[in-house]
């Protein structure tokens, strides 16, 4: 067992890791910025909290970004293509988009300014998404299907650290310096993205159309060919799958509009969210990615989908049950411990699954239409977060939050059941162990 446990770990020291790592830091530090970060920017600003609610709708960019990836995936960029190729060109071009608008935030005060305010964060999030875009076609595209639960845990850990620099160290920086100057300090930090690009290769893709000599076909394959590609592998089972993935995410998304307002309605400093919910729920996170890396090397993507639904769900039954304590450090502890740890198994678990349901010709816009889907419900529903808030409470809510993540439960066990019928190989044996 302890040899089989020591062959497993060595998955992580592929080269790939260390860029996904990386790369996973440059795409989770925009995404906070515009999320719950931005929610205690704007509670600390007197914003309402139904405004800060509908304020998370700026996310659903990061859900809709299929719209756009056909375009990401095989459309050429002047000069940059010719430069640093596909998956680069387009890579560098979004990361200093976000610095840039990261950088006009922090010139820029919500009071007085919200309409602007919202643009910017926009700008963020339509970025971000076009970089997510490309680090997920990277990612599939530079390593075999066997490495993809490491890089999905590699990813992760880039992606936690980074929420570690966006969460406790902007709290941190706002806490003596202000929120300006905290965001100031983000947007210096895409330079790990954009220095990650500038050094490493391209991966080998399939060569791309070109829109100018050929604009039909060149729309035909990058429009509609990916998503009739995908019916045809599947079947009528390809709306199960696509039921699933929008489904999976849902409960903790809705969780974590309302987590910061949450943590200061309780009582709680932005020192004491920053040194429990966000610097030592890092390392819950990276413990949780790590295992489901490793549980999905041994056990497959099926029983670590469901553990990891069953999980999530079960954490949100913590926080209604917290909300009616008074504030202590040990309960809030106890909690985000267990959601972080849940919350990075689901995570690798659900991004490796993703990764062997895409096809290598399609890979950016085939996996934006997943990635798409599994943000989309719950974003659209966290919106309303802050109007439940108002009305029922804070136990209420999160109970709310819990019971979304039935759905998803359901689904796995149907679809592990019903592996063996009529699916891929690719698919049907995605329940057993990846060989090493």
């Amino acid at each position: 067992m302890w040899q089989s446990l020591r062959d497993a770990w060595t998955v992580y020291r592929h080269p790939r890791v260390l860029i996904l790592l990386l790369f996973g830091f440059s795409a989770g530090l925009p995404f906070l910025l515009v999320f719950s970060t931005l929610s205690a920017w704007l509670t600390e600003a007197g914003i309402e909290r139904a405004t800060i609610g509908y304020f998370s709708w700026v996310g659903i960019l990061f859900s809709i970004k299929v719209v756009w990836s056909p375009v990401v995936d095989q459309l050429r960029l002047p000069f940059l293509q010719r430069l640093l190729g596909q998956r680069r060109s387009w890579l560098l071009l979004a990361q200093m988009g976000i610095a840039a608008a990261l950088l006009l935030m922090s010139m820029t005060s919500p009071v007085g300014h919200l309409e602007r305010f919202a643009w910017l964060a926009l700008l963020v999030a339509f970025c971000s998404a076009t970089q997510d875009i490309c680090v997920d076609a990277y990612r599939i595209e530079s390593a075999p299907e066997e490495l993809q639960g490491a890089l999905a845990a590699a990813y992760i850990f880039g992606y936690r650290l980074a929420m570690l620099v966006a969460g406790a160290g902007a709290f941190y920086i706002a806490e003596f310096s202000g929120w300006m100057i905290a965001y100031k300090y983000m947007a210096l930090a895409m330079l790990v993205g954009i220095v990650t690009t500038l050094v490493i290769r391209e991966p080998v893709i399939p060569p791309r159309g070109n829109f100018i000599d050929q604009p039909g076909n060149w729309l035909r394959h990058a429009v509609v060919s990916p998503f009739a590609e995908f019916f045809q592998r599947f079947g009528l089972h390809a709306l199960v799958l696509l039921l699933f993935v929008s489904v999976y995410r849902i409960s903790d998304i809705t969780m974590g509009v309302m987590a910061n307002p949450f943590y200061l309605d309780m009582g709680y400093s932005k020192t004491d969210i920053a040194n429990v919910a966000k610097f030592f729920g890092f390392f819950m996170t990276i413990a949780g990615s790590a295992i489901g890396g490793l549980a999905v090397v041994k056990y497959g993507h099926y029983r670590c989908l469901l553990a990891g639904a069953v999980l999530v769900a079960g954490t949100n039954v913590l926080f209604a049950v917290m909300a009616q304590q008074p504030p202590d450090l040990v309960w809030l502890s106890v909690v985000i411990s267990a959601d972080n740890l849940s919350g990075g198994f689901a995570n690798v678990a659900f991004i490796a699954y993703l990764s062997a349901l895409v096809s290598r010709e399609f890979t950016a816009t085939q996996y934006a239409l997943f990635s798409s889907l599994m943000t989309l419900p719950g974003k659209f529903i966290g919106g309303f977060s802050g109007e439940v808030v108002d009305a029922f409470g804070y136990p209420v809510f999160f109970s709310y939050a819990a019971l979304l993540g039935i759905p998803a439960i359901l689904l796995v066990i149907y679809i592990r059941r019903h592996q063996q019928s009529g699916l891929p190989a690719k698919t049907a044996e995605a329940d057993t162990p990846a060989n090493h």
